[in-house]
């Protein structure tokens, strides 16, 4: 090959910005161009929805699938700031819809990550072949439409109104994702997900696409961690106690709270689920190597004081103490550091795993001294799986 063919300089650099990368390179954005990047768009713009009631400035959200392939996300917020309109707080409408912003979306404990990297809806927009954005606020309702990311028009004045609040609608642009469709199950089970996680989320999801009639579920749950860890024994058989214990308390040491739930089943599959600001972790992290601490701490503790193991011999291992277990572990950090960009494992940088073990020791402690009966029945279930053994 010639010398000039294996040149290469500046002039061989493609730059792309804005839209324009969003466009080009989707998947870095949504995670792929198929069924889970269509989620991860309705996620980017349900999740600042799901902040306006997680800060208290809003009661529910409404996610509907439409049967022209749309999908439409409303609160009732205080409505989107709108520029025109002379609001000065924050990014007004058209700017949060079309522009990347990292940063400028709410953080810390009381907020879901809006998309995968803090960038705002504006991907969701320049994913779409259209979208249109309505505003009601200070007795006005505004409009705005845009098509792949650019606003057509400004926000227009569409009349008066006695309402407020914010609702999205997009349609995926069919020339990057092609026939793919968006699945209700899915969308359901993550909404149904965050409102285990967040006692004061009211949230509904209707698909309208079905040919037979619309089917709508809505999901709120007041009891929090503990309704979530009933939902997962359902099918788990027999428990060994009747309640599922459960607390959350305030953590000053690692700048955030954590909420723990559990109960123990005849059934041998354990099953521990772990989360940090509302998002799975399925890798693990510090604050489950600290409920592992903790729940082995009280209950071998239980077990020595009761005289139920030998007096020389080993305390029960983590993996005796957790067959059977349901647990859910929930931190809210106002500053979370994960391993890697997917957030599927908790790090350090906040001494998590030592405040998680003596919460859970702690209120373990409390718990089995109240409860004598329930107590014995878990330690027994425990020795007697691990004789099994």
């Amino acid at each position: 090959m010639s010398d000039a063919a294996n040149t290469y300089d500046a002039s061989h650099i493609q730059v792309l910005e804005g839209l324009e990368a969003i466009r080009k390179r989707p998947g870095m954005y949504v995670g792929s161009i198929s069924e889970r990047g269509l989620h991860q768009m309705v996620f980017d713009v349900a999740y600042r929805a799901v902040n306006e009631v997680l800060a208290g400035r809003a009661s529910a959200v409404d996610v509907t699938l439409t049967p022209d392939g749309g999908v439409r996300v409303a609160d009732d917020g205080p409505g989107i700031p709108v520029e025109a309109a002379g609001d000065t707080g924050g990014p007004g409408l058209e700017t949060l819809l079309t522009s990347m912003h990292p940063g400028a979306e709410p953080g810390g404990r009381h907020a879901v990550a809006t998309s995968l990297f803090g960038v705002g809806p504006c991907v969701t927009n320049a994913l779409s072949s259209r979208m249109t954005a309505e505003v009601r606020s200070k007795g006005v309702h505004w409009v705005q439409d845009y098509a792949r990311g650019v606003a057509l028009t400004p926000p227009t004045v569409a009349g008066p109104t006695t309402r407020s609040g914010t609702t999205i609608a997009f349609w995926p642009d069919t020339d990057i994702f092609g026939t793919a469709e968006c699945s209700f199950v899915v969308l359901s089970e993550r909404f149904r997900e965050l409102a285990f996680l967040n006692r004061g989320l009211d949230i509904a999801l209707t698909d309208e696409r079905p040919p037979g009639g619309s089917r709508s579920v809505r999901h709120s749950f007041p009891g929090g961690a503990r309704d979530l860890v009933a939902f997962l024994d359902a099918q788990a058989g027999a428990p060994v106690h009747p309640q599922v214990i459960g607390f959350e308390r305030e953590e000053p040491r690692m700048a955030g709270t954590v909420e723990v739930a559990l109960r123990w089943h005849v059934s041998r599959e354990e099953r521990l689920q772990g989360y940090a600001n509302s998002e799975p972790t399925p890798y693990g992290g510090r604050h489950m190597e600290g409920f592992r601490d903790g729940v082995a701490a009280a209950v071998n503790a239980h077990a020595r004081e009761r005289r139920l193991l030998a007096e020389a011999g080993p305390d029960l291992s983590i993996d005796e103490i957790c067959e059977g277990l349901t647990a859910v572990v929930s931190v809210k950090l106002d500053r979370p550091q994960f391993s890697g960009s997917t957030h599927g494992v908790l790090d350090g940088g906040a001494p998590v795993r030592a405040v998680v073990a003596e919460a859970v020791r702690e209120y373990l402690d409390t718990w089995v001294e109240g409860h004598p009966e329930h107590a014995a029945a878990i330690v027994n279930r425990i020795i007697q799986g691990a004789r099994r053994d």
